[in-house]
């Protein structure tokens, strides 16, 4: 019986075509950043007023028009956003203190 070459071990990233420098990571990290700070200043604007009826509640915002959208279920706000903005960019919070939406 004979048996067949073991082939060797590849090494190294699955697509280095696709790797990213430094230069366009730093540039996705402030872009996410400056996105993140547009939906919480609409989320903090809007919390006050809400979280005393909605307290657990989910609220879907939409940081280009000004939007958000309430739920008792994070996936249906999720949705409410998505079937106005189909396209857009979005961020869900929960109506508490700290506006997270699970556990650590």
């Amino acid at each position: 019986m004979q048996s067949t070459p073991k082939q060797p071990a590849r090494r190294g990233r699955i697509f280095p075509e696709r790797t990213l420098s430094p230069e366009e990571l730093a540039r996705c990290k402030a872009e996410d950043e400056a996105f993140d700070r547009r939906c919480w200043a609409i989320f903090e604007r809007v919390r006050p007023d809400l979280i005393q009826e909605h307290y657990g509640w989910y609220v879907g915002v939409e940081p280009d028009s000004g939007d958000y959208f309430i739920d008792a279920d994070r996936m249906q706000a999720h949705k409410k956003v998505l079937e106005k903005y189909p396209n857009k960019d979005h961020f869900v919070y929960c109506l508490n203190e700290t506006g997270t939406t699970g556990r650590i």
